[in-house]
């Protein structure tokens, strides 16, 4: 690699993760340069190389600029980013997750501020749900009986797999109140979800979905730490 070239991960529908050198792409002029940031989608041609592949044409599809527009939306898609790379595997297809996350990404570009935690936390659980250890949230995983609302001592429990009853021979786990039930019943649905549910509730959720997440995929999610500043309270 030359100094002006950049290394590139790059999530492929056909083949799951690569890394590619996009040449001269730190060149300001250069045509690769705009063509090589965050979350812009290609068609590209590849050529391979020993160790790497070398990108030889790109073309653009789609790109998210109003992501960089705002500093809360740009690290909750940087979230879901590394989310996303955290589960995705490289030489097999990853079609399904490659659509979820630019469907999302577009979710998020369209948010106002006051909507970028609902659509972060929902992004989250559908791309937990991909990977097939989204957290129950509609029955107590030990007792497997239905959890409503208002169903009062409802904790989460990570190990477990998601929302319990209080039950004494678990160790203890945060205790949900009403409306931090309903938002997580709501995560699974397609729709987006109620946006005038408190900022505290959704950042209650984050913070379980995070620690869920981190558990499960047995990763630490380094740009969750940029959420804590963006939306303090």
């Amino acid at each position: 690699m030359g100094e002006r070239d950049r290394l590139l991960t790059i999530l492929t529908r056909e083949q799951g993760v690569l890394r590619a050198v996009a040449g001269g792409a730190r060149q300001h002029q250069s045509r690769m340069a705009g063509r090589s940031g965050l979350f812009v989608v290609n068609d590209l041609q590849l050529a391979r190389g020993r160790s790497l592949d070398r990108i030889t044409q790109v073309e653009t599809i789609a790109t998210f600029g109003g992501l960089s527009q705002n500093l809360a939306r740009l690290t909750a898609a940087q979230y879901l980013a590394e989310l996303t790379l955290g589960q995705a595997i490289t030489a097999q297809p990853q079609e399904e997750l490659f659509v979820l996350l630019v469907e999302h990404l577009q979710r998020l570009e369209g948010c106002t501020p006051g909507e970028v935690l609902p659509a972060l936390v929902q992004g989250m659980y559908h791309l937990l749900a991909i990977a097939g250890v989204a957290p129950q949230v509609f029955q107590c995983c030990v007792r497997r009986v239905r959890i409503a609302p208002d169903s009062a001592l409802v904790g989460f429990s990570v190990a477990h797999g998601g929302v319990v009853l209080d039950i004494p021979t678990l160790p203890p786990s945060p205790i949900l109140c009403a409306e931090d039930i309903a938002a997580l019943q709501e995560l699974p649905q397609s729709k987006p979800p109620q946006w005038g549910r408190s900022q505290r509730c959704w950042l209650r959720v984050e913070k379980l979905l995070r620690a869920y997440a981190e558990y499960h995929l047995d990763k630490s999610l380094h740009s969750a730490t940029l959420i804590d500043s963006c939306f303090q309270i």
